[in-house]
C-alpha cells in the first residue's frame, strides 16, 4: 500500500516536471519591437535600450494560462531599468506586463521599495494611471531585496482573471492582482520599458 502511494507520488511529480517546457531563444523565432539584440544564445538573450518601450515577441510560443518562470537582470539606474514579461500581446502597443524596477529593490526609501514589482495593461492602464487611481494595488515591494545588478528568478502565474507573482528563491508571493484585460492573444514576450535594456534567461512555461 505504501509502495503504491510512493509510486503514485513519483509519477505525479514526474508529470509536473515534464509538463514544464524550456523555451529556447532563436533569432528567427523572435519578433523585435523597438529593440535590438545585444546578445543571444539558445538559453539567454539581452535587449538594448531605446526611447520608448520594447518587446521581443516569441513567435513560436503559444500561452494563455499557466505559469512562466524566468531569470531577469536589469540595472541599478534610477528611472532607467524596467524589465519584465509581456503576455496577451495583441499588437505593438496592446498587452499586459508584469515588470520589475531593480533600482528600487534596495532603496533606502520605503516608498521606492514599494514600487519594485508592477502590473500594467497597455495602452489604458499605464503605471501612472494605476498609481494615481489605485495606489498600492498594482505594485509591491520585493522583500528579499535582490542585487539590482544581478539575475533574479521569478514565477508568474496567469489565470483568466488573475495574475500572481512569486520570488522563486523564497517561494514568496510578491503581487496578486485582478487582470484588467480579457485574454485576446496567446503571444508572450520579453519586455523592457522606457530607455531600458534587459537580460533574460532560463525561460520555462507550464500550461
Amino acid at each position: 500500500m505504501n509502495l503504491s502511494r510512493i509510486l503514485i507520488a513519483l509519477l505525479a511529480f514526474s508529470f509536473l516536471a515534464c509538463s514544464k517546457k524550456t523555451i529556447g531563444f532563436y533569432k528567427e523565432d523572435i519578433s523585435l519591437i523597438n529593440r535590438e539584440l545585444i546578445a543571444l544564445n539558445n538559453q539567454a538573450l539581452e535587449l538594448n535600450n531605446r526611447t520608448g518601450d520594447g518587446l521581443a515577441v516569441l513567435q513560436k510560443v503559444n500561452f494563455n494560462e499557466g505559469s512562466i518562470e524566468v531569470e531577469i537582470k536589469g540595472e541599478n539606474t534610477p528611472g532607467k531599468s524596467f524589465v519584465g514579461i509581456a503576455f496577451n500581446i495583441q499588437n505593438d502597443s496592446t498587452y499586459e506586463v508584469v515588470y520589475f524596477r531593480p533600482f528600487n529593490f534596495r532603496s533606502a526609501e520605503q516608498i521606492r521599495r514599494a514600487h519594485s514589482v508592477q502590473y500594467i495593461s497597455h495602452p489604458k492602464h499605464t503605471w501612472r494611471y494605476l498609481r494615481t487611481n489605485f495606489e498600492g494595488q498594482y505594485e509591491a515591494e520585493f522583500p528579499r531585496k535582490p542585487d539590482p545588478t544581478d539575475f533574479f528568478k521569478v514565477r508568474i502565474n496567469i489565470r483568466a482573471d488573475q495574475v500572481r507573482v512569486y520570488d522563486m528563491e523564497t517561494n514568496t508571493e510578491l503581487l496578486a492582482v485582478t487582470r484588467l484585460e480579457k485574454q485576446q492573444s496567446d503571444k508572450i514576450g520579453l519586455w523592457t520599458g522606457f530607455d531600458s535594456k534587459g537580460a533574460f534567461r532560463k525561460l520555462r512555461i507550464q500550461k
